[in-house]
């Protein structure tokens, strides 16, 4: 059986003016041009007396090799949200008020094909495959995945930056 491990957790919040559509449309182009590919699991929207509630579940997975796949888990949480018409170059443009969240979660999946697993002979060599033969592979491809949610994070925040200038 594939063995994923979980590698970091780290989360965005912003609470104020956005464009949803943007921040949507921009965070899945995002991971798609890092290699990623991304499925909405789940999409749950209900109306309150406080606005919207959006929750939304993506992972994003990129294979490295015939042994490794990066995931990364998306989980937004979007509170309060409501339309609004705000003055742009002088015109009339909707965006969304609110507050949301989305937890990034990285983790790397060993074997995901299950070529190791078939017997218990083979999980041990497994074992000693992962933590005595490519010990320090594994620890690099920890290093990598960090800094592709790290990316997603940081171009996430310059862009609510940048929509927050508006």
């Amino acid at each position: 059986m594939a063995e994923k491990d979980k590698i970091a957790t780290e989360k965005v919040k912003h609470d104020g003016m956005f464009d949803f559509k943007e921040v949507y449309r921009f965070l899945y182009t995002l991971a798609t041009d890092l290699e990623y590919e991304v499925e909405e699991k789940l999409y749950s929207e209900k109306n309150t007396a406080r606005g919207k509630e959006i929750e939304i579940n993506w992972v994003a997975k990129r294979k490295i090799s015939d042994y490794f796949k990066f995931h990364i888990q998306m989980r937004w949480l979007i509170l309060g949200m409501s339309d609004i018409e705000v003055m742009e170059d002088g015109a009339k443009v909707k965006k969304n008020k609110g507050s949301f969240e989305i937890t990034f979660t990285s983790f790397l999946e060993k074997d995901y094909e299950n070529n190791w697993s078939a017997t218990a002979f083979l999980k041990f060599l497994r074992g000693l495959y992962d933590n005595y033969i490519i010990r320090g592979r594994i620890s690099d491809y920890e290093d990598r995945l960090i800094a592709d949610m790290s990316e997603l994070i940081e171009q996430l925040k310059a862009f609510l930056i940048l929509e927050a200038g508006k």
